[in-house]
């Protein structure tokens, strides 16, 4: 659907304007979706974003602050985060050996187990975006990274 029906909007400026509305408006509709396929996993886009950095590291520790760098959220407060997935029993921390004030993360195997489930429902978050064909999907990607360029 068009944004200008979408927002319900006749108008915009100019065509720039519009990419930027039509931007923070597709990003909120994907961030939803993510966080209703997240939601029977209980727990969030920011948490997910956690423990996939984690199991990128293939169970090496790393850093707090590492994990902020790489986080798509940069607002996020990563602490927090590891805190919750700590309670969750999602992965471990330590105390740094060389750094006493730093704490560096692990996930464990029930972390990578529900990393594993939320993937194999990945088709159910694809299937809304069937209206674009792999190329068109190719196409959008090299854009919004030229965008950021």
């Amino acid at each position: 659907m068009e944004i200008e029906k979408e927002i319900k909007q006749n108008k915009f400026k100019d065509e720039i304007n519009k990419l930027m509305i039509n931007q923070l408006f597709t990003g909120k509709w994907i961030t939803n979706l993510i966080a209703k396929q997240l939601k029977p996993f209980g727990i969030t886009n920011q948490q997910y974003n956690v423990l996939r950095i984690l199991r990128g590291q293939k169970s090496n520790y790393i850093s707090v602050n590492a994990i902020s760098d790489r986080m798509i959220d940069k607002m996020s407060n990563v602490s927090r985060l590891i805190d919750k997935l700590v309670d969750k029993k999602l992965v471990q921390r330590k105390i740094n050996k060389d750094d006493r004030r730093q704490a560096d993360i692990v996930i464990n195997q029930k972390g990578l187990d529900l990393v594993k489930a939320i993937e194999d429902t990945e088709d159910d978050l694809k299937s809304n975006f069937k209206s674009l064909s792999e190329e068109e999907a190719k196409q959008l990607n090299d854009l919004l990274d030229k965008l950021r360029g």
